[in-house]
Formats: C-alpha cells, structure tokens, sequence
C-alpha cells in the first residue's frame, strides 16, 4: 500500500511539472500562438496622447487587428490636463518603452532622435504635405514621424448665440472682440469659457498667439536665444495683454480651476458663447450637443489686417522606437492608418481630422475642420511655435500666467518671469 501510493504521488508531481510547464509556454508577454493560424501573436505597445480620439482609434485597431490576426496592439492614451511628456519619459526609465508614440518634433525631435527610428523610406512619405514634413526632418534631411493631422485653434464660437447676442459681423480685431463680449453680456451669456487650469491651454496655446504675431517669428525666437530680443521690450508682448484681460474679465466663474472637460463642457452645452480651443474638441461638443452651429475666430492681440488670422500647423506625429523587437509590424500599422480604406475613413469621418497627406480627401470634416480649412485656403493662418521654446518652458510661461491671472502679479512682472524662464532653460 505504501509503494502505491508513493507511485500516485509521484505521478502526481510529474503531471504537475508537465502542466506548469506547458502553462508557462502557451502565456508569454508578447507573442504566443493566435488559435486560427497557429502563427506568432506579436503584441505592439501604442501610448499616445490624444484623448479626444481614445474611442475611435481603439476601434480603428479592432479593424486592423481582424484584418490582421496576428497582430495585437495594446493601446493606453495619457493627456487632457495629464502630463503626457513626464509620462512617456516614465515609460523608458522603467523599462517599459513602447513601440509606438507621440512626438512633437523640432526641439522635440533633438531630444528623443536617439530613440527614434528613421522613416524616410516608408511608402506614404511622398503622399504627405510639405507642411507635414517640416517637424520631424532633422539637419540631413531624414524624416522620424509620420504627421497625426493638421489642426488649427482660435475661439470656437457659437454661432447662434451671437445672432442671439446681435453679433452680424464675426469679430477680426481685438477692438471687435470687446463689443462683441459686451454684447453677449447685455444679453446674459458668457461670453468666454477660459480654462485657465490647464497648463497648455494657456502656456502653449494662448501665448504662441504674439510668438506667431511677430513679422519673423522665426528671427525673434532666435533673438531670444542669443539675447538680441526681450519678452519685456516686444510690441506683441505689450499687446497680449489686451487679449488676456478681455478673456478673464468675460470669462466663466473659477477659470483659475476649469480644467480642460469643463471648459469644453460649459461651451456645448450653450451656458458660454466662445471656447479658446481647437478643432480636436469637435467630437466632444457635438457628442453634448449634435445640433450645435459653431466656426472659427482668431484670437486678435491688435486692429491690424495680421489680427484676422488662425495658427494651424501639424499638432504631432507618430513615431516608431527604433529598438522595438518589432519594428516592422509597426511600421506596416502606420502605413496601414493612411493607405488602406478603413484607415483613411477614420482619419476623416471618425476622428474628424484635417489629413497632412495628399492621397486622403478631406470628406467628413466638421464645422470646426471646414472653418480651419477655409481660413488656410484664404491663406490667413499664422504657425504653432512652441515646439521651438525651450522643454519646459510653456509650463513656467502658464504658472506665471496663471498668477497675473489670479491678480498676484502685474503684467511686466509677468513679462520678467517669461524672460527669467527662457534664460534659465535655454
């Protein structure tokens, strides 16, 4: 009885190792066995920013990954009012590198190039607007990113408010502004919905308005480098503050603590009439409000014909992490997203972009991508710049802000703190 028993024992322990055994092999992390096939699995890390299209692109991959059985892709998106670069630099210090992101380019571009695989000879490079191109191609001309979209921002307006308001005429000047906020005032609407708690609505976004205003923006950030220009001593600089206290005065109650979703919210909702913001909120307004009527106006810092303008330019681009142990897979992914049908009918009709690339037609476009179309074919646009300031910049411009704003300091000393800022991380 002993002897029978130690055999069932023993061949329970055998059966045991045999189990785990077989249990380990058929549970690895990146690959395994896709049951219809019997091919490798391979699995992509996706980490993004772009909250606005977290839904449409999740379902996007779904469609890739039934035409592609053997591909799965872990999508995690982090931004809105998160901080997307600390995050991403998180990611590589621990190990956990993904195989596809985001990356602004210019500055962006010198300080992850190390990282980035070269995509020059990718098919869909010759499709892409020259704009497009500009941010990710280094001094030797070789291109790390592929363009997200083109994107423009300004106030988001709503039409039938202003009517409402008697507004006939869309304002162009910071003159117009004014009476058009008093308006809207007389009639009870708010006229402004100010996220002022949000670091890049007002550090990135509202203050590359009298960066993008200079005559050579191009010329004045390099005199900010090498000392030959000042914030304090700028004409555009001055006449921010005309812009900046026209928003705070007419703004929403608390923008100090309004954060990117309730800024947004308080706009589609009807309770405010203008939204300092761009055409990637537009899923999220007419989700709250499908019927709603809305366009485009620039944010003027002056009366002069420059006022009547739009920044747009390339918001990012996906890149590839040239260490990836599958880089192929994702780089057919990204060709995919702008050659195949399904890829280009999500682009336009689902994530309501404006495409950088010749071969998608811009068919679904939006009121807001329409607007920010027309103002580009009008040639009245003015360039994102602050992919050009030094890292970290735009969150010390935005907490200095965010003091005059809370009345803690005047506008020079504002002015002081950019120039302090710049100095310090240049």
């Amino acid at each position: 009885m002993k002897r029978f028993l130690l055999l069932c024992m023993s061949l329970v322990f055998v059966f045991g190792i045999m189990a785990g055994c077989s249990s380990k092999e058929s549970s690895g992390g990146d690959s395994g066995k896709d049951s219809k096939s019997g091919d490798e699995v391979v699995t992509l890390n996706f980490f993004q920013f772009k909250v606005e299209i977290a839904d449409q692109l999740q379902a996007m991959i779904k469609e890739y990954e039934a035409e592609n059985p053997n591909i799965k892709i872990k999508l995690e998106t982090v931004g809105g009012g998160a901080d997307y670069g600390a995050a991403l630099k998180a990611k590589f210090a621990s190990g956990e590198e993904p195989d596809i992101f985001n990356n602004g380019g210019f500055k962006e571009l010198e300080l992850w190039k190390e990282k980035l695989a070269d995509l020059s000879g990718e098919p869909w490079v010759e499709h892409v607007l020259p704009i497009g191109k500009v941010p990710m191609t280094d001094a030797d001309g070789k291109l790390y990113g592929m363009p997200v979209n083109l994107e423009g921002y300004g106030f988001v307006y709503n039409k039938d408010l202003f009517e409402k308001a008697g507004i006939t005429e869309p304002p162009k000047t910071i003159d117009e502004l004014k009476e058009a906020a008093k308006k809207l005032e007389a009639k009870k609407i708010t006229p402004f919905s100010a996220g002022y708690g949000e670091w890049w609505v007002i550090g990135q976004h509202l203050l590359n308005i009298p960066f993008a205003q200079q005559e050579d923006p191009e010329k004045f950030i390099a005199g900010l480098y090498d000392g030959s220009e000042k914030f304090t001593d700028n004409e555009q600089f001055k006449q921010f503050k005309e812009v900046l206290d026209t928003e705070l005065k007419y703004a929403n109650d608390n923008p100090l603590t309004t954060d990117y979703n309730t800024q947004v919210t308080l706009f589609a909702s009807g309770e405010t009439a203008m939204l300092q913001q761009g055409n990637w909120t537009e899923n999220m307004i007419t989700e709250i409000n499908p019927e709603i009527n809305m366009g485009f106006l620039p944010i003027p810092i002056s009366n002069d014909e420059n006022a009547n303008s739009l920044p747009v330019g390339v918001p990012n681009n996906w890149v590839l992490n040239k260490n990836s142990e599958h880089l192929e897979e994702a780089k057919a992914f990204l060709n995919w997203m702008v050659s195949s049908e399904t890829g280009k009918r999500f682009i336009t009709e689902e994530f309501a972009f404006i495409p950088a690339f010749d071969n998608i037609e811009p068919a679904g476009l939006g009121d807001l991508g329409t607007s920010i179309l027309d103002y580009s074919k009008e040639e009245k646009t003015i360039p994102w710049t602050w992919f050009k300031w030094p890292d970290g910049a735009n969150k010390e411009f935005a907490a200095a802000m965010q003091e005059y704003a809370a009345g803690k300091i005047d506008y020079d000393t504002m002015l002081e703190r950019f120039q302090t800022s710049w100095d310090n991380l240049k």
